[in-house]
């Protein structure tokens, strides 16, 4: 193996250390996690290495996606889950997400880990509550799942300049626009599981030789977490700090006066 498991760990460890996030989201996570529902998408701005890396090469300033799975006590089919359960130590009770983690592979999540994130979700607002299911158990059967190594490497090597890197350690993500394999790090599970179902995200209009019209899935590994945010099919929920009853009261806000310089 090219890299020692000590070496891949350190790695790992490196790339995907957050460093402790200032209390500036200007956002109710508890409104949030009040107003989340299976199947949501949240999108995470992450600050640690391998999230700045995500955000440089997506133009985006969403470095994470996550489906929210609800609790676990809550899951109907008995399989799925005793399934989750065995991925999660906690409470039966507590809220849950999915998500693909750099150096843990397909895992399950509490929601309150991400409340000192700023935070954005995406609902799914046509998806019918049969396929939403579906939607969900195709997330838990793949709990467990681990993370693609090469993918870890691909990401590892953006952050040193093209032409010190040895030519055998080069690929096409390296070419003047970004490889489409570096925006599959952390949405391409919630692709396949919306795909699973034929709900769309951002489909690709073709046209046939006879001039008819017709939608393809992408690739599931084309995926990043921005495609959740701009797609037509996905309600946006932002939740400030400051909520605005009726018109104008933005300026009733506690605004200090700012200092002459």
């Amino acid at each position: 193996m090219f890299f020692s498991n000590w070496t891949r760990n350190k790695l790992i460890g490196w790339l995907s250390r957050e460093p402790e996030h200032p209390a500036d989201s200007l956002s109710d996570f508890d409104l949030l996690k009040d107003e989340i529902k299976v199947g949501d998408v949240l999108l995470v701005e992450g600050q640690s290495q391998v999230s700045r890396i995500i955000k440089t090469v997506t133009q985006s300033p969403w470095s994470h996606a996550a489906i929210y799975i609800g609790r676990i006590r809550d899951i109907e089919t008995l399989a799925l889950r005793n399934r989750a359960a065995t991925f999660h130590s906690g409470e039966d009770d507590t809220p849950l997400l999915a998500e693909a983690i750099l150096g843990k592979g397909t895992i399950l999540t509490p929601l309150e880990e991400y409340r000192s994130f700023r935070l954005r979700l995406c609902r799914p607002s046509m998806l019918s509550l049969e396929d939403r299911d579906m939607v969900i158990s195709f997330v838990i059967e793949k709990l467990g799942t681990d993370y693609d190594l090469r993918q870890v490497l691909d990401l590892a090597r953006f952050m040193f300049p093209y032409g010190v890197l040895p030519r055998r350690w080069r690929s096409t993500l390296f070419h003047h626009n970004a490889g489409p394999e570096t925006r599959t790090v952390c949405s391409t599970l919630i692709a396949q599981a919306f795909q699973n179902v034929s709900y769309p995200i951002l489909p690709v209009l073709q046209e046939d030789d006879f001039g008819y019209k017709e939608l393809s899935h992408r690739n599931s590994r084309l995926f990043s977490p921005l495609d959740f945010d701009i797609s037509p099919w996905f309600d946006i929920f932002k939740f400030p700090l400051q909520s605005f009853d009726n018109e104008a009261s933005y300026s009733k806000m506690p605004w200090t006066e700012p200092e002459e310089k």
